[in-house]
């Protein structure tokens, strides 16, 4: 093949679910305010005007990002309630937490509670956007089995979740973070009562 014709030869179409997934191990590590246009178009090896024309802006593919990690990192909080007493789900989603959110020394915490601390509003509107839908679904199973304390006791659960994924951002060890969040585990079942026997 001549140099012209290799010249010539189409580049191969750019894969956007790749980008967004390496996109979203970017913002996981450094943060929406630490990564920059540059880091994006060096990582997914495009130019900016080609970033721009797949996804918008760096605040789509942040968005993008968010949503996808949403979809298949999220905490399955109705799985986890499903089944079991109050005190054990609440267990199981403290050390399903702790375990997830230091499962990647390199990806700390979790990407969308972590997203909305950023410093830039509209970033973190669309992180606070979907970390509410997460925060209803643990609500809503809290206050159906423990309606007489279900505002309170939800609000100490999120609380517990998202300090969980700020220690472990913040470099927790993962065998300190799993034991803190077995103790608080074992906190709720001592104190929430069960379910009645059929």
């Amino acid at each position: 093949m001549s140099e012209s014709a290799r010249k010539r030869q189409p580049r191969r179409p750019f894969d956007r679910q790749l980008g967004v997934e390496r996109a979203q191990r970017l913002f996981h590590q450094k943060g929406y305010d630490g990564v920059s246009v540059a880091d994006l178009t060096e990582a997914l090896n495009i130019n900016p005007p080609s970033l721009y024309a797949a996804y918008g802006s760096k605040l789509g593919l942040y968005e993008h990002a968010l949503r996808r990690y949403a979809a298949e990192q999220s905490l399955p909080a109705s799985a986890i309630f499903d089944g079991r007493d109050l005190g054990e789900a609440v267990a199981f989603l403290l050390v399903s937490a702790a375990e997830q959110y230091s499962r990647d020394a390199a990806c700390r915490g979790c990407l969308v509670t972590e997203g909305a601390r950023a410093a830039d509003p509209e970033a973190r509107a669309i992180a606070g956007e979907i970390s509410a839908v997460m925060i209803g679904t643990i609500s809503d199973e809290i206050r159906q089995r423990a309606p007489e304390q279900g505002e309170a006791l939800a609000d100490l659960v999120i609380t517990m979740v998202r300090g969980l994924s700020a220690a472990a951002f913040t470099g927790m060890e993962p065998a300190r973070l799993q034991a803190a969040a077995e103790k608080a585990g074992e906190m709720f079942k001592a104190t929430l009562p069960k379910a009645p026997s059929s």
